[in-house]
């Protein structure tokens, strides 16, 4: 195996593993429900597209072939992980589950719970 190609899925690996690390350093830090439901969210899917892609090209160079297996997964990952979040918040919203005294969009939220 060449050392550029080495390179590129060291990156895309290296790159994934980082972003997942981010959302799980967000999910432990921030204050309140909703904000740690974003972190997560938006780091970890980019970080399993990262290391989907990294997996991809790795096992693809070793069979010889291109492997759809983990593209396929990414996909999945990325169409079930926001509706996934969607529900989860709007669950919470349903519940009227408190926030933090900084969260950002309170009124929009208020003005939402009072019409439904």
């Amino acid at each position: 195996m060449p050392f550029w190609f080495e390179l590129i899925v060291s990156f895309f690996l290296l790159g994934g593993g980082a972003f997942i690390l981010l959302g799980s350093f967000g999910l432990v830090r921030l204050p309140d429900f909703y904000t740690r439901l974003h972190a997560p969210t938006k780091a970890t899917t980019l970080g399993m597209w990262g290391l989907l892609v990294g997996a991809l090209l790795l096992s693809s160079w070793n069979s010889g072939m291109l492997n759809p297996h983990h593209l396929l997964i990414a996909v999945f990952l990325l169409l079930t992980t926001p509706v996934s979040s969607y529900i989860l918040a709007k669950s919470a919203l349903h519940h009227r589950l408190d926030w933090g005294t900084q969260t950002r969009g309170q009124e929009q939220a208020k003005r939402y719970m009072d019409d439904h």
